[in-house]
């Protein structure tokens, strides 16, 4: 019963997100509801002490990161540099490579460490663009940004900064750049069938007639006289963005240590801040001030005229995809601390296969916390050890636990519910109803991907 509790749970969150209701409201809704099946007098703390503790930490972490990318994307959109990027990319590569590019432009900068987040901001100005200019329907925006953005880049090519290729390193004692073969066979074969899919749903679109759509919302503002800039100095403040991040993650803790302890004249006791636990949002945030004073340089003619009302929409616009993916951080930590949360952990350490057990219970946890990294933290904290052992056992080495379970954390987490989903719908402007379908298919790709990594080590032994 305590499964179908939580289970129950996550099937109303997910069915609201879909029928397009509030998932700020609905998050605690859902939780507290189960939480209510289970022990009616825990509500209240589960409330306080869980959902709101964890909703507030995430916001206080990351609304930042969440501000900066949204008036990123702004200013990009005002300043005609999308326009201008759209412009060169059409000319030398033509119309119908616009899926190709958005595609590529979103891994260049997920995988120069540049959060997922702020990539939906700053892409969707000149994706919208391209798009536009290219007949393609806008609902298939979300899924083109999700493959760039979401799947290989994320947890898949070796090397990759980004989070979900990070936590592994750390129950595995292994690095970023753990079983690169296998990492680069899940990448290509995510690519091309993404890509395949993509492109299967375009001539789709054609043949039926549908176009980019009209009577849309949120689309980007670029007034139509606009001198355009010339494109290579458009695309040096997106490039800015991803080298910053880099160079930051380097000089922050060589600046502040691995710890720092702040005492100012007014404060009654000095803060310390582990800075290995801040270091990559903190280099983020830099590189994205960089990238706002370089188009306010280059672009400020252009942008001045609705510089206040652009600020106002992104920072709008900021406070919805905070506050939806924060809601759904909480959601994920109450439904993890109940019982039956627990049992299906227990039920799902009885697979047999080390691998294929790695894999779907990192991406079952991941789907019903609807976070690819709280999902995979939660497996990995309870079963690395028995991981490990069976490994050990089957002479597997720990390289490929890590890149299955890397790989995992970014297959079913992508549901309806999931945060990084309701930011990249919300900043497009389009609902489940339109534009999930396609998102989801590329959610299937990206699950099967890490099966086909475990069948390709199995039959071959490369790692």
């Amino acid at each position: 019963m305590s499964v179908i509790i939580a289970l129950a749970a996550l099937a109303l969150l997910m069915l609201a997100a879909y029928r397009g209701y509030s998932v700020i409201l609905f998050a605690p809704i859902a939780a507290l509801g189960a939480v209510l099946l289970t022990d009616p007098s825990a509500v209240a703390p589960a409330f306080t002490g869980v959902f709101m503790e964890k909703m507030v930490g995430f916001i206080k972490l990351y609304f930042p990161v969440f501000l900066l990318g949204a008036v990123f994307g702004k200013l990009i959109e005002l300043s005609g540099f999308s326009r201008s990027i759209v412009a060169a990319a059409i000319h030398l590569l033509g119309t119908r490579q616009a899926m190709l590019v958005i595609v590529l432009v979103c891994a260049l900068l997920t995988y120069g460490g540049v959060s997922l987040f702020v990539v939906v901001f700053a892409v969707y100005p000149f994706a919208a663009e391209m798009f536009r200019q290219s007949n393609i329907p806008k609902r298939l925006i979300p899924a083109t940004i999700a493959l760039g953005a979401f799947s290989f880049t994320m947890d898949a090519l070796p090397g990759t900064p980004q989070i979900q290729n990070i936590i592994p390193s750390t129950f595995f004692n292994t690095t970023a750049w753990a079983a690169p073969w296998l990492g680069l066979i899940g990448t290509i074969f995510v690519f091309c069938a993404g890509m395949l899919f993509l492109q299967r749903q375009r001539n789709k679109a054609q043949r039926a007639g549908e176009g980019y759509g009209s009577d849309l919302r949120n689309e980007p503002e670029t007034a139509a006289d606009l001198k355009l800039p010339n494109p290579w100095l458009a695309l040096s403040p997106l490039l800015a963005v991803g080298i910053m991040n880099l160079l930051f993650t380097h000089w922050i803790p060589q600046v502040y240590g691995k710890t720092h302890s702040l005492a100012l004249p007014g404060m009654a006791a000095p803060v310390t801040t582990d800075i290995a636990k801040l270091t990559a949002i903190w280099a983020v945030q830099a590189a994205l001030l960089v990238g706002i004073l370089m188009v306010l340089v280059f672009g400020y003619k252009a942008i001045s005229r609705k510089l206040a009302e652009g600020s106002k929409s992104a920072v709008s616009g900021a406070l919805l995809a905070a506050m939806n993916t924060a809601s759904e951080y909480g959601f994920g930590a109450v439904i993890a601390s109940l019982p039956g949360f627990l049992v299906l952990a227990d039920w799902l350490k009885s697979i047999p296969n080390p691998l294929v057990n790695e894999a779907i219970t990192v991406t079952l946890l991941a789907g019903i916390t609807g976070s690819a990294s709280g999902g995979m933290s939660i497996a990995l904290a309870a079963m690395s050890e028995q991981f490990i052992s069976a490994a050990h056992a089957a002479n597997i080495p720990l390289e490929v636990l890590h890149r299955v379970a890397a790989m995992a954390s970014g297959g079913m987490d992508t549901l309806p519910h999931n945060g990084a989903v309701i930011t990249l719908l919300a900043v497009t402007g389009l609902t489940h109803r339109e534009a999930y379908k396609d998102i989801f298919c590329i959610t299937l790709i990206k699950t099967l991907a890490v099966f086909v990594v475990i069948g390709t080590f199995y039959a071959t032994g490369i790692v």
